[in-house]
């Protein structure tokens, strides 16, 4: 088990070395459309995230047809309110057919393409397709045998853990490595649409690093970048957004998605947090050099004569550095000049 190890997802090598690694999630923001997802695909080639995500599933196989009051989202949900977990799900899937075309303009884009599958005919399928990783959604945590299941393939599997305790994300984690396969990354993920920002608790992010000896990222569903700007900082190596290409054309998770220009300055700043991490080392720095040269230092500020002595009138502390540090001023004042020294010259042991 190793935080550091870096995992290969398709070719893109994913690890604390190495730039954040972020994923655009289409989720049902295609409205039905497929034109649309491809232009929500060609959108996202622009931004520079790494990776494409799909959901595959529909309906029937991540509910029931029925219209029973657990069957249905509570009314007060600020977004889906009193929806039947039926119907919310067959308007928001992506049609299967639609997976292959879409993965293949994203590979022609430079991008990968995966999926969540959420259940074992969506895993069989997606094989067909040479995915290059899996992702496990939030409320499939639970469902080892599915976690089993996609690990099994061998490759990379992420692991959200929205509304999940560190007993689940154990249990979750263990029954991927029991198929043999430590490629793991676990997101860390607030179940909630939008998530509120005071509630994403990123420092758990390290909390769930150390526990599970496993790398981490965050699913975001809070508004804005600011939380996975924050997350890269507290070392996340995987971003998730959901995008969409505008907010106002509506979807089922526009509400909190991401446009294009907004993807693109996530993508821009979290590459610049995880640079900015650096080194835990303290002491100037190799841009720093030349500043170093204009510290302040003690400098003669006019012409003076061997056997005047050292006082506020002839010397004092100025910028560049050169002479004595400034705090040996108390140390040298009323000592006398052995030689003459012309302004400008920087104050010295030798010329006293």
């Amino acid at each position: 088990m190793s935080t550091t190890r870096t995992i290969d997802f398709g070719g893109v090598p994913v690890g604390p070395e190495h730039q954040p690694f972020v994923i655009a999630e289409m989720s049902g923001n295609h409205n039905g459309e497929l034109e649309r997802a491809k232009d929500i695909v060609r959108a996202m080639a622009e931004t520079g995230v790494h990776a494409l995500k799909l959901q595959t599933y529909t309906a029937d196989t991540i509910t029931l047809d029925v219209d029973l009051p657990a069957f249905r989202l509570p009314a007060e949900h600020e977004l889906w309110g009193g929806a039947r977990l039926y119907d919310l799900y067959n308007e928001a899937h992506t049609p299967w057919e639609w997976h292959e075309p879409l993965f293949e303009l994203a590979n022609s884009l430079g991008m990968l393409a995966f999926s969540s599958p959420f259940d074992p005919t969506a895993i069989e399928f997606l094989e067909k397709l040479n995915v290059p990783a899996y992702k496990v959604a939030s409320n499939e945590i639970g469902d080892l045998p599915l976690i089993r299941a996609m690990a099994a393939t061998g490759k990379p599997i992420i692991i959200s853990t929205g509304s999940a305790t560190l007993t689940d994300i154990d249990a979750a984690v263990r029954a991927a490595r029991s198929t043999g396969n430590e490629q793991i990354v676990v997101l860390s993920c607030t179940a909630s649409y939008p998530a509120p920002p005071e509630q994403s608790n990123l420092r758990g992010i390290p909390v769930l690093r150390d526990a599970l000896g496993v790398q981490v990222g965050l699913s975001d569903h809070t508004m804005g970048i600011g939380a996975s700007i924050a997350a890269v900082a507290l070392g996340a190596t995987v971003i998730e957004k959901h995008v969409t290409l505008s907010r106002a054309d509506g979807g089922v998770d526009s509400a909190f998605s991401l446009e294009p220009d907004e993807m693109k300055a996530l993508v821009e700043a979290t590459r610049v947090a995880q640079l900015a991490l650096g080194e835990p080392v303290i002491g100037p720095k190799q841009a720093e050099q030349n500043v170093l040269r204009f510290r302040r230092s003690l400098y003669v500020t006019r012409d003076v004569k061997a056997g005047e002595k050292v006082g506020p009138d002839n010397v004092r502390s100025v910028r560049p550095a050169g002479g004595l540090p400034p705090d040996a001023f108390s140390t040298v004042e009323g000592r006398p000049f052995r030689t003459d020294a012309p302004a400008g010259s920087p104050l010295t042991w030798d010329l006293l």
